[in-house]
């Protein structure tokens, strides 16, 4: 598991190698992450938008930006804990993936940045 503290906000990350199959006469490699998000501070948090830098091991690197996380934009009063499950396909066995979450107080309408750290994607057959 990988986790990281930010303003408060704790980010935890666990993988899972999904399997393989072809497209476009290519093998592609299929991960898939859960995140949970939790507000230790002593502020009330809303998770507004994402950015994403997915790295792969031959180099290709894609970023994603968006609006919440799969649909949603929760808000997360102190203690209080999202966990939802996402996936991404590379086209190599080996990558990563890093980025941070916009979040917004909706008592001060301040907007700060969370970072989600990076976490390693590797198929199961490929490590040693």
């Amino acid at each position: 598991m990988t986790e990281q503290i930010t303003k408060g906000i704790k980010i935890s990350i666990e993988t899972e190698f999904e399997g393989t199959f072809y497209k476009d006469n290519s093998i592609h490699y299929a991960f898939s992450y859960e995140i949970s998000i939790e507000n230790q501070s002593s502020e009330i948090a809303q998770l507004i938008a994402r950015k994403w830098n997915i790295m792969e091991a031959l180099n290709d690197n894609e970023i994603v930006i968006g609006e919440g996380v799969v649909g949603e934009q929760p808000i997360l009063i102190p203690g209080e804990r999202h966990t939802y499950k996402s996936g991404c396909v590379l086209k190599s066995p080996f990558g990563a993936m890093k980025g941070n979450y916009l979040m917004l107080n909706p008592s001060n309408s301040k907007q700060f940045k969370v970072t989600i750290p990076t976490f390693k994607l590797s198929a199961s057959f490929a490590q040693n």
